[in-house]
């Protein structure tokens, strides 16, 4: 180790040499040198108790190896040098001479070069000595080095010789990236938790620092879970004096909207406030905010009330036109998720559950505006048929604002100045300090996201499985958030064998897809569940698919708004005949071996044979989908027949038909894995591991940008197109609800 380090320092000073022009090194030069010393120190402590924790008997069986041979011996230790060496600790010290004016660019490129070129020569050696990078421990951590020092030389570059206060921006944000965007923050007495309430909420998004350079809205989308987790510290932290809700127009499913509403409720039994303010409130955004101890609106701003309407779009005749017929096969009376596609309206069974379950939601959300309008003293007569009365007499959003006043719907009219003087005078500072959610996230032990090396404690692990259940990743213009079945059971099998997760949560958010990939995850689980405890949180979704899933937990938990249930099988063919041959003037004609030799082709629909056999595989799928509710809830098959035929459920109708075990937050649902598995564990992981940032780079910034564009261009149609976009990639057989919810 000591000569490898010392052939470090000595690349570093051939390096310095060679861009100062043969300059003698000065005392702070000198200083930059040996300063790396300690950090390579100190970082070999901390790599060693990282690796004691983490690796286990992977180190010791790599160093017995390194014993028998030298030459393998030699470069893991250089490899162990060199990712210390190279490391973001290092590149912070030189990047502070820089900003000082001690050392010139030349001269700190020379530098950061010269301790680095052993690295490209030290993965070049292990590539010859035949060692797979891919489960080398070292190599993990080489990895992130050599990307960090390519933008931080990037970052370096813009600033200095860029003349245009943007690229310097972006070299900023380059160079303080590269030196560890993962860093805690520190915060100040009096600091506000600014929250945006605009945008959209997703269970977990992962972090794309990169987006707004390539032309994305970094507030487009938010973590529930970073929200969650701010609102939590904000309680507990002294340093944080109240929360600023900004909001305005939010997408977000009812469920995710309860539970961060819970959230705040708890929040405010701490004393600290809670002020809202915006231009436009839309209903989800005024839902949460109506928790607040002071609601202010803008005197010319809006504020949209108006109930809960499903408007389904129905395709058949579209499809019909272009000489496209799309076969249908399903099992269950309120099994609709094929109905676009046959019908030109809802059917009665269809819109029986719809009236059922947007009646059971909006009685959650209108008794919730009107229980925390009452208790902030706005008047009598403030109640859920009250405020139901004045929404069907008026359209609320096209009403003066002062109409909202006299309703009690708000505090005050106020421009932003005065949230400002509101603030001011809540923190006794002149200038109001805030943080993001995502920041103050990061200072709650209880909110971690999980890294490819995993945790080294003992934990509870919550794994997010969300949007539509498929066999393998869908490729094609449409980018898709999925959850892909083969790795969703290698993911669990994992944890099934972390001595470190005491149970697992999963936190589903789905309304199905692929009867096949469900039924492996099914699988996945039951084994899972053999080993520690599952429990489930259902969150805006949990149907069909998403059920399947669930069914098989030690327990369930979903918010009263959660969408659920929806058990049943169908599958959906297109017969594209009348395209190819009426409108296009394409003809078929084939040979085959046997009778079934062309089952299937696009020249033609399915036979009365075909069909009848296409129709009973679909029951056979239903039979094992009854079976496995079952076993999982149980129940008797003809029990669960009862409450299924693709019956939607919302989650406060659920827990009296025993689908559900109780209505709760994703915090209860952690308690009682805790609870379980008799843990004294305290500690709460994110899963799936967050991938290295350079790699979701690689991956989100074209991906975030073309679908920005596209849900902003298409609107509503964005998810039916998405859908139609990959139909021929689905399994034939699908566990899925209602086409989709569309509650506006």
């Amino acid at each position: 180790l000591l000569i490898c380090q010392l052939t470090v320092k000595y690349g570093c000073y051939v390096g310095y040499s060679v861009c100062d022009r043969g300059t003698q090194m000065d005392v702070f030069s000198f200083v930059t040198l040996f300063g790396g010393l300690a950090f390579f120190l100190y970082g070999m402590h901390v790599l060693s108790e990282s690796l004691k924790k983490t690796a286990g008997g992977k180190l010791e069986k790599l160093l017995r190896k390194a014993t028998d041979n030298p030459f393998k011996g030699l470069t893991i230790g250089a490899i162990i040098t060199i990712a210390i060496q190279s490391s973001s600790a290092m590149t912070v010290m030189l990047v502070g001479f820089v900003n000082s004016g001690i050392m010139d660019l030349p001269q700190t490129v020379g530098v950061i070069f010269g301790s680095d070129i052993g690295t490209t020569l030290t993965a070049w050696i292990l590539s010859l000595a035949g060692i797979d990078s891919g489960d080398n421990v070292f190599l993990k951590l080489l990895k992130p080095s050599v990307f960090s020092l390519i933008f931080a030389l990037i970052g370096i570059a813009l600033i200095m010789i860029c003349k245009k206060q943007r690229h310097k921006d972006i070299g900023s944000m380059l160079l303080g990236f590269a030196i560890g965007s993962d860093s805690k923050p520190s915060l100040e007495s009096g600091t506000v938790l600014r929250m945006s309430l605009k945008g959209e909420i997703s269970e977990i998004v992962s972090d794309n620092p990169f987006a707004e350079i390539m032309g994305g809205d970094v507030g487009e989308r938010q973590s529930l879970n970073d929200l969650l987790g701010a609102v939590a510290e904000a309680k507990e932290n002294k340093k944080v004096e109240a929360i600023y809700l900004d909001c305005g127009a939010l997408s977000a499913d009812y469920a995710s909207l309860q539970e961060l509403r819970k959230a705040l409720l708890d929040f405010k039994t701490s004393g600290k406030p809670i002020i809202a303010y915006a231009d436009q409130y839309t209903q989800g955004a005024y839902y949460v905010a109506s928790v607040a101890n002071k609601v202010l609106l803008n005197p010319s701003g809006m504020l949209d009330l108006h109930g809960i309407g499903s408007e389904p779009i129905f395709y058949k005749d579209l499809l019909e036109k272009v000489g496209v017929k799309m076969q249908i096969f399903r099992v269950g009376t309120y099994k609709s998720a094929v109905e676009p596609f046959m019908s030109t309206e809802m059917s009665p069974a269809n819109r029986e559950q719809t009236e059922a379950y947007i009646q059971s939601i909006w009685k959650n959300v209108i008794g919730e505006i009107a229980e925390a309008r009452a208790k902030a003293g706005k008047g009598k007569g403030i109640s859920a048929a009250a405020y139901n009365q004045a929404i069907d007499e008026n359209y609320l959003a096209l009403t003066e604002p002062k109409k909202y006043l006299e309703l009690g719907l708000i505090d005050s009219l106020s421009y932003i100045d005065g949230v400002r003087t509101l603030l001011r005078q809540q923190t006794g500072k002149e200038k109001v300090v805030t943080i993001s959610p995502k920041e103050l996230a990061k200072l709650n032990d209880k909110y971690i996201r999980a890294t490819e090396s995993g945790y080294g404690k003992k934990h509870i692990a919550v794994y997010y499985a969300e949007g539509d259940i498929v066999d393998d990743v869908a490729k094609g213009l449409m980018p898709q958030v999925q959850i892909v079945g083969s790795k969703v059971a290698e993911d669990l099998d994992r944890l099934a064998n972390d001595e470190k997760v005491e149970a697992v949560v999963l936190r589903i958010n789905s309304g199905g897809g692929s009867a096949y990939a469900s039924e492996q995850m099914w699988r996945a689980i039951s084994l899972l569940k053999e080993k520690k405890p599952v429990v489930v949180s259902m969150g805006g979704l949990a149907a069909s698919g998403g059920y399947y899933m669930a069914c098989n937990a030690n327990y369930i938990v979903a918010e009263p708004t959660t969408i659920t249930g929806s058990i049943g099988i169908f599958g959906m063919i297109p017969d594209i005949s009348g395209l190819m041959t009426d409108k296009l003037g394409l003809h078929f004609d084939v040979v085959k071996t046997n009778k079934t030799s062309d089952f299937g082709a696009m020249g033609r629909p399915f036979n009365a044979e075909e069909g009848a056999a296409m129709q009973a595989y679909v029951e056979q799928g239903y039979r094992q989908f009854l079976q496995r509710v079952a076993d999982g809830r149980k129940m008797k098959p003809e029990q669960v027949n009862e409450i299924a035929q693709g019956r939607v459920w919302t989650g406060e109708q659920a827990i009296g038909i025993k689908l559900v075990d109780k209505l709760g937050t994703l915090n209860d649902a952690v308690a009682k894995a805790a609870e379980l598995a008799k843990t004294k564990a305290t500690a709460v992981v994110s899963y799936p591991a967050t991938k290295p940032w350079y790699v979701q780079f690689q991956e989100a910034t074209q991906k975030d940008y073309i679908e920005s564009q596209l849900r902003t261009k298409l609107g509503v149609l964005y998810q039916p197109l998405r859908w139609v976009q990959s139909v021929d990639a689905k399994n034939r057989l699908q566990a899925k609800m209602p086409f989709e919810p569309n509650l506006n």
